[in-house]
């Protein structure tokens, strides 16, 4: 092969002008039927749209970006450093955004004020649609001011600032469908070992388990309130098979990482999940909850569907329609797998 050959000369865009030519119709109508403007038939703008694919037409973002006064990305700010809700959240926004043109970049501001307000600064000067925020728990504030941007803000699985919309999912809600299963199952003796008490979900799921157990005429225990994690759950079996009295054929958890310490301590003392006892977790984390042995049933808080709608709120302001403030609570739903076994004669 020859040393000198020259490379191949670089591909000429694509012009407006030539799709509108390949079209048969007239340069603005092009632009019209691309931006989803101007009047015309369906078919028409089809055809459009078809050729510009055909030919491999790419619009000028920059351009269009002038035109409609929008940027088309949308910022989204988080605390959740290892990405275990905000990487869902994340998933759902942009399968709300992808089919309208809009990009979404993901800033970490971690839990550092300074970081935060550098993002945000960033942002704006790229002069996003709008911001989202998320966070690792959806009672804490992110370590920066949102309010008055200029922007379109939601919040998304954490503390909004007063008189924002934000989307939640529904905890008491996602504890009453674990209960509940096991309820129906002909569980009678439901235990709950769940997370700090300095956390707002923690009660509102406690506070549930208690309600549906009442409403059932079954014995409430009360609930054991620990750490988020699998030591805490092999602690808290010892808690509740060492004392007298009768004990638990089921444990609803507070997350599957304390489910997952539960069953290891369980299966240490000769009880068989879920034959003996059954286990529910919350926030189905796949990695866990399926390599749990049994695969654990879980309660999923739907996250990508909050950020779907989410999404699609933020873009309905951006498109200056109207929306009312407040919290939405979207509902969770239960993952039923090996670990809380079946109904009598089922």
């Amino acid at each position: 092969m020859s040393s000198d050959a020259s490379p191949a000369p670089a591909k000429t865009p694509v012009t407006l002008r030539e799709v509108a030519a390949a079209a048969g119709v007239s340069v603005a109508t092009a632009s019209k039927a691309l931006n989803g403007l101007g009047r015309m038939t369906a078919e028409t703008r089809e055809r459009i749209r078809e050729t510009a694919q055909r030919l491999g037409f790419r619009p000028n973002s920059l351009a269009q970006s002038l035109l409609r006064r929008r940027s088309f990305t949308v910022g989204l700010l988080t605390n959740d450093t290892y990405g275990r809700f905000s990487l869902p959240v994340m998933s759902g926004i942009s399968d709300a955004l992808v089919d309208k043109g809009v990009s979404v970049f993901l800033c970490n501001v971690e839990d550092d004020q300074r970081l935060g307000q550098l993002h945000v600064d960033a942002m704006l000067d790229k002069r996003v649609d709008g911001i989202i925020a998320t966070g690792k728990r959806i009672d804490r504030h992110l370590p920066v001011d949102l309010s008055n941007l200029g922007v379109p803000v939601i919040y998304a699985f954490t503390q909004p600032d007063p008189g924002a919309i934000a989307f939640v999912s529904d905890d008491a809600g996602g504890a009453r469908l674990a209960v509940e299963h096991f309820c129906r199952l002909g569980r009678r003796r439901i235990a709950h070992v769940t997370g700090p008490a300095s956390f707002a979900v923690v009660h509102a799921r406690a506070q549930a388990y208690r309600d549906v157990l009442t409403e059932k005429g079954l014995p409430v225990m009360e609930p054991l309130l620990g750490s988020w994690s699998e030591a805490w759950g092999h602690e808290a079996v010892k808690k509740l098979f060492d004392r007298k009295g009768e004990k638990p054929d089921a444990v609803f958890c507070g997350n599957d990482q304390i489910a997952r310490g539960v069953i290891d301590a369980l299966r240490e003392r000769g009880l068989d999940v879920p034959d003996d006892v059954g286990v529910i977790g919350f926030d189905n984390w796949q990695i866990v909850a399926e390599a749990t042995r049994p695969p654990l049933t879980s309660v999923d808080m739907n996250l990508a569907a909050l950020g779907r709608e989410a999404g699609l709120t933020l873009l309905s302001l951006v498109g200056g329609e109207p929306a009312e403030p407040g919290i939405r609570k979207l509902p969770c739903r239960l993952v039923v797998r090996q670990s809380c076994g079946r109904p009598p004669g089922g």
